[in-house]
Order: C-alpha cells, then sequence, then structure tokens
C-alpha cells in the first residue's frame, strides 16, 4: 500500500512548500528565459502560479496559463512534451535527492478570481455586504 495515501487530508510542511516554490521560480525563469529547445513553447509567454510537491516531493504539480488564458492545450501540450528538459533544468537549479516528476495543469484560480468578482459585483449582493450592521449583534461593549 502507498506510504502517501494517509496524508492526503494533511496540510503541505514547510519543505514541500518551500521546494514547490523553488520549483516554481526556476520553471517560470526557464520558460522566461527560452532555455528550452522548442520554439513552439518559446513563443507562449505562461504564468506558473503554483508549484505542489507530494510529500516525498518525487512529483511536482506545476498550475500554470498562458498569457491571456488562450491556447491553454497548446500550452499543456508543449509543456508535457518538454517535460523531460524542464526536469533536467530543475534537476539542474536546485539540489535534491530526487528530480521531481513534472506534471503539469491548467490553474483555474484566475478564473475562479474573475467568477467571484463578478458575483461580488452583482448589485443584490453588493448590497447584502454593504448593508450596515444591526444594533443587535450580540456584542456587549
Amino acid at each position: 500500500m502507498a506510504r502517501h495515501t494517509h496524508m492526503a487530508g494533511r496540510p503541505p510542511s514547510q519543505r514541500q512548500l518551500r521546494v514547490g516554490e523553488l520549483i516554481r521560480r526556476t520553471l517560470s525563469d526557464v520558460l522566461n528565459r527560452g532555455e528550452v529547445h522548442d520554439p513552439d513553447l518559446n513563443r507562449m509567454s505562461i504564468t506558473v502560479g503554483e508549484v505542489r510537491t507530494s510529500p516525498d516531493l518525487r512529483v511536482a504539480t506545476a498550475f500554470v496559463l498562458p498569457l491571456g488564458g488562450d491556447n491553454r492545450e497548446e500550452a499543456l501540450a508543449a509543456l508535457r512534451r518538454n517535460r523531460h528538459e524542464l526536469r533536467r533544468a530543475v534537476s539542474k537549479a536546485l539540489t535534491l535527492k530526487f528530480s521531481p516528476e513534472l506534471r503539469f495543469v491548467i490553474d483555474e484560480s484566475f478564473d475562479r478570481m474573475d467568477d467571484t468578482r463578478r458575483i461580488l459585483g452583482q448589485a443584490d449582493v453588493r448590497r447584502d455586504v454593504e448593508a450596515p450592521k444591526s444594533d443587535d449583534d450580540g456584542d456587549d461593549a
């Protein structure tokens, strides 16, 4: 039985967060400088919003989004096609016992933020949020 399955509900450790951020920065730098030998990938501007690592640091999932949110599938395909070269770049930049397997998924958080802004901008929601507090809110001052 896999060891990491019991940790599914736990928040990431400080080490996982730190390594994830280092991988995120490294991937961002490599993509920004166009160090991958793929003209399709180098033509795209891709944001690496977050990298989450598995508890054993052997798998790193990068949440990415092409500039403007267009050509998502094309960007994912290019990243996945070049994952070995990107993995080598990460391994070279970081001193980890194991070079993590890189996985790429579209970062949906920007879409969720837009939806939240749209909802909060609706007149009835704005009215509810801006409603004055009643004097009977239970606070005894």
